[in-house]
C-alpha cells in the first residue's frame, strides 16, 4: 500500500553491517506490512555501516520509493541515537522500531500497531521462548531486576526493540536533546497508558549481534545513571553505614589496647579492612565519574549525530 503525505505507521529500522540479512528483511518486512493493510513508511537508518549495508538499502529505495525512505548518518552513532534520527525523520502517528537482524519477526508488528489502536501509547514487547544462550537469558532477567529497583521503570524484557509509541510520545522523545539515553525507558517515562504484549522471537538470521558484553554492561549504566541518582544514594548510604562501624571498630580496638595491651596479630585483618575501604571509595569514585561524565558529554553540545544524505521520494 503506498503512503500518504501522512502515513498511519512508521517503521524505524536502524542498520549497522547487516548486509547479509537485508534481502530476507526485506522480502518479510513489506509483505507483513502489505498484508495488515494500513499506510506506511519504512524508515531504514544506516548508522555509518562498513559493509555495503547503504548501496543495498539504497537499492531497496529505488525499488520501493512510495513506502521508503533511508537515512543515512555520516559515522556510527549507536543504535539508540540512530532510533532517533529515525524519529526526527517519520511522519507516522504510530511508530514502531524494530532491530534488523529479524530475530523479532516483522509478522509481529500488527499486534503492536492494534494495542496503539486500543489506545495505548506506549506498547513493550516481551520475547516468548528467546532463542538467546543461557547466560545471555540469565544476565538480562538480572538486569532488568536491578533496573526495576533503581529506576522504579517497568519492563518485563527491556532488550527488545520491537516496540511500538504513539506520535505524542514521539514528540516529547524528540524534544530532548540528551546525548546517552535509552529510548524505551525514556519513552516508558513519557507514557501516560502502557503496556506489554507477547511477541515471537526466532534466531539472528544472518551475521553476529553487535552487542558485545561489554557494550551490554556500558549500556545499562547508561540506562541506570540516566534515569535516577539511587546508585549514588546507596553508596551515601553504605558510606554512613561503614564510617559508623569504623567508629564502633575503632573504639574498640582502643578498649582492647587498654585491657589486653599491644598486640601484632591483628595487623593483617586491618590492612583487610583497609583494602576493603580502598576499594570501596574507588568503586565510589568510578560512580561518580559516571554522572560526571554524561554531565561532560551534555554541556559540549556536540550534535548527537551527523545525516550524510536522506533518501527518499519529493512530494
Amino acid at each position: 500500500m503506498s503512503t500518504s503525505p501522512n502515513p498511519e505507521v512508521s517503521v524505524i529500522v536502524p542498520v549497522y553491517n547487516e548486509e547479509a540479512g537485508l534481502p530476507a528483511l526485506f522480502d518479510r518486512l513489506y509483505a507483513a506490512l502489505d498484508a495488515f493493510g494500513a499506510s506506511y513508511e519504512v524508515v531504514f537508518i544506516n548508522d555509518g555501516s562498513r559493509d555495503r549495508s547503504a548501496a543495498v538499502l539504497r537499492e531497496q529505495w529505488q525499488r520501493r520509493p512510495d513506502v521508503t525512505r533511508v537515512v543515512l548518518l555520516a559515522a556510527n552513532a549507536g543504535q539508540h541515537m540512530a532510533i532517533m534520527a529515525g524519529f526526527e525523520n517519520c511522519r507516522g502517528d504510530v511508530i514502531v522500531t524494530l532491530d534488523a537482524d529479524l530475530q523479532n519477526p516483522p509478522e509481529e508488528i500488527g499486534k503492536l500497531v492494534e494495542k496503539v489502536r486500543e489506545g495505548y501509547d506506549c506498547v513493550g514487547s516481551i520475547r516468548q521462548q528467546r532463542q538467546d544462550t543461557a547466560f545471555r537469558r540469565w544476565a538480562s532477567k538480572a538486569m532488568n531486576r536491578l533496573r526495576e529497583r533503581i529506576t522504579r521503570i517497568h519492563m518485563t524484557d527491556q532488550g527488545c526493540m520491537l516496540r511500538a509509541y504513539s506520535r505524542s510520545v514521539v514528540n516529547a522523545i524528540n524534544s530532548c536533546e540528551e546525548v546517552n539515553t535509552f529510548i524505551p525507558a525514556l519513552a516508558y517515562s513519557f507514557a501516560q497508558k502502557p503496556t506489554e504484549i507477547g511477541v515471537a522471537h526466532e534466531e539472528r538470521h544472518a551475521g553476529e549481534s553487535k552487542y558485545s558484553l561489554y557494550s551490554l554492561v556500558r549500556l545499562n549504566f547508561d540506562l541506570m545513571t540516566g534515569f535516577s541518582v539511587v546508585p549514588l544514594q546507596w553508596f551515601s548510604m553504605t558510606g554512613i553505614a561503614i564510617s559508623l562501624l569504623s567508629a564502633v571498630f575503632v573504639v574498640f580496638l582502643v578498649i582492647r589496647r587498654v585491657i589486653v595491651g599491644p598486640e601484632a596479630e591483628g595487623l593483617f585483618t586491618l590492612f583487610g579492612i583497609a583494602f576493603f575501604l580502598i576499594g570501596l571509595t574507588l568503586f565510589g569514585v568510578g560512580m561518580l565519574g559516571e554522572y560526571i561524565g554524561r554531565i561532560y558529554q551534555q554541556v559540549r553540545h556536540r550534535p548527537r549525530y551527523i545525516v550524510g544524505a536522506i533518501l527518499e521520494r519529493k512530494e
